[in-house]
């Protein structure tokens, strides 16, 4: 498949994920500095690997929710709690996630990760 091919099956899924106007927020946030950046995120990692099909949508989301707060990386974790609620993962789903990083990544991890969740959730009118 073409660069340009997976850079725009990329972005058509990050749209879906996550709406278009985040999208352009976050593919505007560096100007042009950032574009080479937003090109990789576009077509290696949304049009390529998250496009890839053996995996369902919501275990791709969980496993990417799970990594990104074990290593602590909060404003992508905030961002893929919402992509994760958009693919079809359920809030029980997501805090059994983090109950199990308790066990394997700390309690300090767990509590921001419930606290981030929280607050996405309080974004998205869920509870």
């Amino acid at each position: 498949m073409k660069l340009r091919d997976l850079y725009d099956r990329g972005l058509k899924l990050r749209q879906t994920m996550y709406g278009k106007d985040m999208v352009e927020k976050r593919m505007s946030a560096f100007g042009k500095f950032g574009e080479p950046l937003q090109d990789i995120i576009n077509s290696h990692a949304y049009g390529d690997i998250w496009s890839r099909p053996a995996l369902p949508m919501t275990m791709k989301s969980l496993t990417v929710v799970a990594m990104l707060a074990a290593m602590g990386r909060h404003a992508e974790l905030r961002v893929h709690i919402k992509g994760a609620i958009k693919n079809g993962v359920t809030v029980d789903e997501i805090r059994e996630v983090f109950i199990l990083l308790t066990l394997y990544a700390g309690i300090p991890a767990s509590i921001e990760a419930h606290r981030i969740a929280m607050e996405v959730m309080h974004e998205l009118g869920i509870q």
